[in-house]
């Protein structure tokens, strides 16, 4: 059967990193289930054909108008599909969407009549607040890190920026590829408006944000970039907890230490 792959390398080529992402999301353990979603804008690689295809599905409604998605193409993982599928068989487990006018429908035009992830309104507010505030991020990271959301059911914690510094001082890496820290956002239901809405919120300040009891988003220029944000931030969380299992609270960088990384790299915050 024809792919919509077919001829278009640049887009095979963004659509198996997904599948390769996918497939590091099932290894470490953060994909149980059908658990996670990515979602990346391919709008930039689409051709007249495309644009010209019939939809294959009905309209759906997305819940919300997202005015800067306008005719935009997106490719998500499925609803129900599993991480360690979608890293085997992308097409048979992931959707393509266009956007409809009105800015608050899509429907899927190939190749399988999948739907796209049930959080697809956070997704999507994350891409329209990242197109509407000029960023080249198009890429855009759920996922379940068992580290970082045990981290969540310690209150303090969940202090704005209690964790950033905390992860930063781990070791040198995190304050340099996750500059940004990382916000947090109480407890709210999953596939709902109102988590959407707070995450595109808490992106006005961070690239990684934590869903509390529940997993972390993550955006960027690509979905490898933002799966590395993650995996650092895991790092940096494993470190503190082995040595708190070998019994002491670990020292961590000094502040003036991460502000001499900060100033010698030019970092943000």
């Amino acid at each position: 059967m024809k792919s919509i792959l077919d001829n278009r390398p640049e887009l095979a080529k963004k659509v198996w990193e997904v599948a390769e992402v996918a497939g590091y999301l099932w290894q470490k353990g953060w994909a149980e289930r059908n658990g996670g979603n990515i979602t990346i804008n391919i709008t930039d690689l689409v051709d007249d054909e495309i644009r010209n295809m019939k939809p294959i599905s009905e309209k759906y409604v997305i819940g919300k108008v997202l005015p800067n998605l306008k005719g935009c193409y997106f490719f998500c993982k499925g609803t129900n599909m599993r991480m360690r599928d979608l890293a085997r068989w992308p097409m048979e487990n992931g959707a393509v969407i266009r956007i409809g006018d009105d800015c608050n429908s899509y429907e899927i035009i190939a190749d399988n009549p999948v739907r796209p992830t049930s959080e697809l309104p956070s997704h999507l507010s994350m891409h329209d607040y990242m197109i509407g505030s000029g960023s080249n991020y198009k890429a855009a990271l759920h996922t379940h890190p068992i580290d970082l959301i045990a981290m969540t059911h310690h209150a303090p914690f969940l202090e704005k920026d209690k964790l950033t510094y905390l992860l930063w001082s781990m070791i040198p890496e995190t304050r340099a590829f996750c500059p940004k820290g990382l916000g947090i956002i109480p407890y709210l239901m999953p596939s709902s408006i109102e988590l959407a809405e707070a995450t595109v919120k808490a992106l006005a300040d961070y690239d990684v944000v934590m869903w509390e009891k529940h997993g972390v988003c993550s955006v960027s220029e690509n979905i490898m970039e933002a799966f590395d944000m993650v995996d650092t931030l895991s790092k940096s969380a494993q470190i503190y907890m082995t040595a708190k299992s070998m019994g002491f609270e670990p020292e961590g960088t000094s502040m003036a230490d991460m502000q001499a990384l900060k100033e010698a790299f030019n970092l943000p915050k």
